[in-house]
């Protein structure tokens, strides 16, 4: 299978790491249907792999005040690239998010399904929502929603190296994504080539308190923050809107007979490789 990887950054560098010679990473930013074909044209891949987006530096907030280039890489760029896939007969793999969730779904355990209406505040939540409203109406195409990235890899896109370096965190529960699981599932979603969406979230929940306790314990017990509420983050001028908090149930993946490791094992495991790896990078 060859794989064309859309979008050189964090994600699809990962990716590339892990599927090796299998995948094309190409760094062209995609604009038009024609930039689309011309890099079908060039790899000639059997499926693509949309890891390109737009999220803001340093965070998300940048996207408030960069609406126009928020929405034409968040939400144009996905349609035109499906619009080359559907012309050229290719199974498009999107990489959606699972920030267009605010709060408690409308179900007994609060968790969202795949087919839930988004409900999204911030610019980028809206832009990534939109996305997948109409790529959600084609045949051939599949999107993976993942949540707050965990990877054993430092790197500044690493949800560890964030919230590590935050002086003031909050204290909140969500469903979270292992970036190692999350690659896994990718190349099993594009070898099926399995149609709808799929939440690529590992089962369980995790607490910030739960996941810094781990830091503590396992990479840097100096370690030392203050705990903040998600009303505060915004009040005390650390964000411009409050984030999105959410359980996702991952409902669809079953379906295709794809399974990820429960968070409360994976999460652990994790830790103790990013601790290794820090441990040599900083040698």
């Amino acid at each position: 299978m060859k794989i064309l990887i859309i979008g050189a950054g964090y994600m699809g560098q990962r990716c590339k790491e892990e599927w090796g010679d299998e995948a094309e990473l190409s760094e062209k930013i995609i604009e038009t249907k024609r930039d689309a074909l011309d890099e079908i044209e060039r790899v000639k891949p059997d499926v693509v792999f949309n890891a390109a987006g737009v999220k803001g530096v340093p965070n998300v907030d940048w996207c408030e005040d960069n609406q126009l280039k928020t929405i034409l890489g968040n939400t144009l760029e996905p349609i035109v690239l499906a619009q080359a896939c559907q012309e050229k007969g290719l199974y498009l793999l999107h990489m959606g998010s699972g920030c267009i969730f605010y709060g408690d779904a409308p179900h007994e355990d609060k968790a969202w399904r795949e087919d839930d209406f988004g409900n999204p505040r911030p610019v980028y939540s809206r832009t990534k929502w939109a996305a997948d409203l109409v790529l959600s109406t084609l045949p051939n195409v599949g999107i993976a929603r993942i949540r707050m990235p965990i990877d054993w890899k430092p790197s500044p896109g690493n949800l560890i190296n964030k919230l590590a370096g935050y002086t003031k965190v909050i204290d909140v529960e969500n469903s979270v994504t292992i970036v190692e699981d999350m690659i896994d599932v990718f190349h099993q979603l594009l070898e099926k080539k399995a149609e709808g969406i799929f939440h690529v979230t590992n089962p369980g929940t995790m607490r910030h308190r739960e996941f810094i306790g781990l830091y503590e314990e396992l990479v840097d017990p100096t370690h030392t923050n203050e705990w903040i509420t998600n009303d505060e983050l915004v009040g005390q001028g650390l964000a411009t809107k409050g984030r999105s908090n959410n359980f996702l149930a991952n409902e669809n993946l079953g379906k295709v007979g794809i399974t990820m490791r429960p968070i409360s094992e994976a999460l652990r495991e994790t830790f103790v490789k990013y601790a290794k790896a820090k441990k040599v990078d900083d040698e």
